[in-house]
């Protein structure tokens, strides 16, 4: 069996590692299935192969996507540069996305990123192609990057793929990073206070305060200066990540079968979309057991999800999407030990699916 590996560690805690491997150990992917068996309450699950439900587990509750939601701005971009309105070989400075990233808030992931365009050769005098942001908000989860496509493509167009796909359990989409800026203690009010105040905001006051922000961040200097992640504490992280864009693994099973069937969009737009999403298929070893693979996941320190699409050699297709929220770093940390191995299984193994099957029989 062919393997790969591609963990996105999240927004506060975690590293981005990028790695293919060529072991695979049964016992992860049986240990993964095992905590889904034994975490019932904090998992949701979904899977398809040619249109057929496989297993699901609160397939209909939302939970917070972290990253994942990344893959709404993919589509968007892709739509666009498919179809001519963005140039996605325009060279955009490095100055603009600095406009958007916020110190200490990624793990490191916009970072990099950087380093690896930087190795590959692709930076052009301190500019770099506009189809390398988008690779990098999906390969390396660079949050930096998806603020400034976030601008680029336009928030009102990235909500409108949430009608497009038929999404109909979806909460509102908005950045990620400027929403820390909300949780920031710089008059040393009582944490109990902010969070009370917080968790009184409806969701459009929420959203709304959070672009307010976002459109602020990109301009004054002062106020990106301010921002202290060590007033972050572990409760602000908590209710910061619960309130993150929201979904359920139904849903975005439904979107990656859309892409996987290659539907919607125009032929143009797929080949954005396998450019940025199926990265996976540049590794010679996974050409031999998929015609296409796209993924996209996250994660903060409580919550890791992740969707994906496949169609085999054989031309059968998989979709899957599993998430979990309320987790403990070690936990967390076991979990994306276990994602590569759990991924392999799901999709090349007919025995490992039918314990899938038997494990979450309705």
């Amino acid at each position: 069996m062919s393997s790969f590996k591609y963990v996105v560690k999240g927004c506060l805690l975690f590293v981005l590692q990028l790695q293919f491997v060529t072991v695979l150990s049964q016992s992860k992917a049986d240990s993964m299935l095992q905590f889904i068996i034994a975490n019932k309450d904090r998992a949701s699950l979904y899977v398809t192969k040619n249109d057929t439900l496989q297993a699901r587990l609160n397939e209909n509750k939302l939970m917070p996507l972290a990253s994942t939601v990344k893959l709404m701005i993919a589509i968007e971009f892709a739509k666009q540069a498919g179809s001519y309105i963005i140039n996605e070989d325009s060279l955009i400075a490095l100055v603009e996305l600095d406009r958007y990233y916020l110190p200490n808030t990624d793990g490191g992931a916009h970072t990099a990123w950087l380093a690896y365009e930087k190795t590959i050769g692709h930076l052009k005098k301190d500019s770099v192609h506009l189809i390398d942001i988008a690779k990098g908000m999906m390969m390396f989860s660079s949050n930096a990057n998806a603020e400034y496509l976030l601008d680029l493509v336009g928030m009102d167009n990235v909500k409108s793929n949430v009608q497009l796909f038929g999404l109909d359990n979806h909460t509102a989409i908005f950045p990620i990073v400027s929403s820390l800026m909300l949780y920031q203690n710089p008059r040393k009010i009582k944490e109990k206070d902010i969070l009370n105040g917080i968790k009184a905001l409806p969701e459009e006051a929420y959203c709304k305060t959070i672009f307010q922000i976002h459109n602020a961040l990109k301009y004054d200097t002062i106020l990106k200066k301010k921002f202290n992640s060590a007033d972050l504490t572990v409760k602000m992280q908590q209710l910061w990540s619960d309130r993150l864009t929201a979904s359920t693994t139904k849903n975005y099973v439904q979107l990656c079968s859309i892409l996987n069937k290659r539907r919607y969009l125009t032929a143009n737009s797929y080949g954005i979309i396998a450019d940025i999403v199926e990265f996976f298929m540049e590794d010679e070893d996974n050409q031999k057991i998929y015609k296409q693979f796209g993924i996209k996941n996250g994660s903060t320190a409580f919550i890791l999800t992740e969707a994906f699409y496949a169609t085999m050699q054989s031309g059968e297709k998989i979709e899957a999407a599993y998430f979990f929220n309320n987790l403990s770093i070690t936990e967390n940390l076991l979990l994306q030990g276990w994602l590569n191995d759990f991924r392999i299984e799901l999709t090349q193994n007919d025995a490992f699916r039918k314990k899938l099957i038997t494990a979450f029989k309705k």
